[in-house]
């Protein structure tokens, strides 16, 4: 049996349990259950705060957990990252009212900082050489400046919507976020074959999410230059077609680089070309 943590709500929540459905894991779970089994593999799924998970996987209550690496930086640096997920990315960020004078860092020196990540921000400023009273907070630092608790903030940071709202500014970036599946300090022999099932199903769909599946048809005397185009795996597969001199050609591109590749099939004679979504991608 594997335990999972997870975050008890918010959008880690659901996208940690859309990986554990696109990984074929089926979790049983009601509306406040901090604790759900899958019908499917053995597995048990605990919903737990974001913030109290480090110390869970440490003391051996849970195996395996989702979490922000924000919170790593912040409570559980000794834990062992096992595998990039790539989803809920965002950034640890401190703001300032609007209208506040900001030149640089340095700026920071003297101030009230209102925080929930008190260790990120006293690393931060130790290695810039400032000093900074911190003020710590659990939840809602936005309001802090706006209230005289506190001259600016850290907090994450995803599209910037609510410092927006409360008349904040972000000034500095501290650190890039993204969830990541971390490892626990106690692992039997049994659990670690549970636990490579489990990265193998995570990153062929972390795999397929990067990717597109891709079908076009071309001359037979422009295969060649075309295949030298196409990033595959191996070679990319060509089928001919009921038409005498064209092929189907049939590959896999990288969904980041996909206008610049398809520009330059174009340009070599590709046509029809048909793009598709892959679900899963097992190497």
């Amino acid at each position: 049996m594997i335990r999972i943590a997870i975050q008890k709500s918010g959008r880690l929540n659901t996208e940690s349990l859309a990986l554990l459905k696109s990984c074929g894991i089926a979790i049983d779970n009601g509306k406040d259950q901090l604790k759900a089994s899958a019908r499917n593999f053995p597995v048990e799924v605990f919903f737990l705060r974001n913030g109290d998970i480090p110390q869970y996987l440490r003391d051996g209550v849970v195996d395996l957990a989702i979490l922000g690496s924000n919170t790593l930086v912040e409570k559980g640096i000794d834990l062992e990252i096992i595998e990039q997920l790539g989803f809920s990315k965002c950034r640890v960020s401190i703001a300032l009212p609007k209208g506040i004078s900001y030149n640089g860092v340095k700026d920071l020196a003297g101030k009230k900082i209102a925080t929930s990540y008190p260790n990120t921000v006293k690393q931060f400023l130790k290695e810039q050489q400032i000093e900074a009273d911190l003020h710590i907070i659990n939840g809602s630092v936005e309001i802090a400046p706006n209230i005289g608790l506190a001259d600016a903030i850290c907090d994450i940071v995803s599209s910037g919507s609510t410092l927006f709202k409360n008349n904040l500014t972000e000034v500095v970036k501290i650190l890039d976020s993204e969830a990541v599946l971390v490892q626990g300090t106690k692992i039997t022999e049994q659990q670690e074959r549970l636990i490579e099932t489990i990265r193998f199903r995570i990153q062929a769909v972390l795999r397929a999410k990067k990717s597109k599946y891709i079908l076009l048809n071309a001359p037979n005397d422009r295969i060649e230059e075309i295949a030298g185009i196409l990033p595959v795996l191996k070679s990319p597969t060509v089928l001919p077609l009921a038409e005498e001199g064209w092929s189907s050609i049939h590959s896999v591109i990288n969904a980041g680089d996909f206008w610049e590749v398809i520009d330059q099939l174009k340009a070599a004679g590709a046509e029809d070309i048909l793009v598709c979504p892959i679900e899963k991608m097992v190497r």
